[in-house]
C-alpha cells in the first residue's frame, strides 16, 4: 500500500490558489499550508479498518499512530481555517472531507492511468506516460480511519462524524476500484484457504468371533 508520503510530490503547486469542486465553490487559500511536512512526516499506519486497533500492537506502532494521528488532526484544521470565509469544525460536513481529499491529490505520487492510455490496467508499466498523479486509496483509507478517530477524541459525536458519512465511505469505493482498475491492482482481500483435515484411518477389523459347541 502506498504511503501517505505521496504528498511530498505537490510541494511545487503548494503556494497557489485553488477551485475546489463543490456545492458552494469554497476557494482554498493553500498558502499557509504544508502538507509535505505535516502528512507526509509518517508513513500510513494501515488502513481505516486495522488503524483503530494498530495502538494496540506495540508502544512504537502506538506512538507512531497518535503522532500521526495528531498531525492529520492539525492539518485539516489549517485547511479549514483557509476556506474563504473560514469553516468551524461544527458546521464541517462529508462534501468538505470531500473537498480535503480531492485537494490532498494534487501531492500524490501514484500514477493512475486513464482508459485510453496504453497501459491502462498494467501494474507495472515499462514506460513513462502523461497520466495524472494521485493519492494512492490506502492512504486515503488510512487518513480518514485516523481523522475519524482524532474527531471523536477531540469531543466529536460518533453521529455528527463528517469523516464517517456515507458520501466519504462512497467515494473512497470508487477511488479503489478506480484504481484498481486503472493500476491492475486487486484490492480485495484474499480469502485464506483451510488447511485440509488428517485423513481418518479406517478402524481395524473386529476379531472373528469363535462359537463354542456343547461337548467340545
Amino acid at each position: 500500500m502506498d504511503s501517505i508520503q505521496d504528498m511530498d510530490g505537490g510541494s511545487n503547486s503548494h503556494h497557489h490558489e485553488m477551485n475546489m469542486a463543490s456545492s458552494n465553490n469554497l476557494i482554498i487559500n493553500t498558502s499557509s499550508m504544508n502538507p509535505a511536512t505535516t502528512l507526509a512526516s509518517a508513513g500510513v499506519a494501515g488502513t481505516s479498518s486495522s488503524s483503530s486497533s494498530s495502538s494496540s500492537s506495540s508502544p512504537a506502532s502506538s506512538s507512531r499512530y497518535e503522532n500521526q494521528k495528531r498531525r492529520d488532526w492539525n492539518t485539516f484544521g489549517q485547511y479549514l481555517k483557509n476556506h474563504r470565509p473560514p469553516l468551524s469544525l461544527s458546521r464541517c460536513s462529508g462534501a468538505h472531507v470531500l473537498e480535503f481529499l480531492r485537494y490532498l491529490d494534487q501531492f500524490g505520487k501514484t500514477k493512475v492511468h486513464t482508459p485510453i492510455c496504453p497501459f491502462y490496467g498494467h501494474p507495472n508499466p515499462p514506460a513513462p506516460c502523461p497520466c495524472p498523479l494521485r493519492q494512492a486509496w490506502g492512504s486515503l483509507d488510512a487518513l480518514i480511519g485516523r481523522l475519524r478517530a482524532a474527531f471523536e477524541e477531540n469531543g466529536g459525536k460518533p453521529e455528527a462524524n463528517p469523516f464517517g458519512a456515507r458520501a466519504v465511505r462512497l467515494y473512497l469505493r470508487e477511488v479503489r476500484d478506480l484504481q484498481s482498475k486503472a493500476r491492475g491492482i486487486s484490492y480485495e482481500k484474499k480469502k485464506r484457504k483451510r488447511p485440509p483435515l488428517p485423513q481418518q484411518l479406517p478402524p481395524p477389523p473386529l476379531p472373528p468371533t469363535v462359537h463354542h459347541h456343547p461337548g467340545q
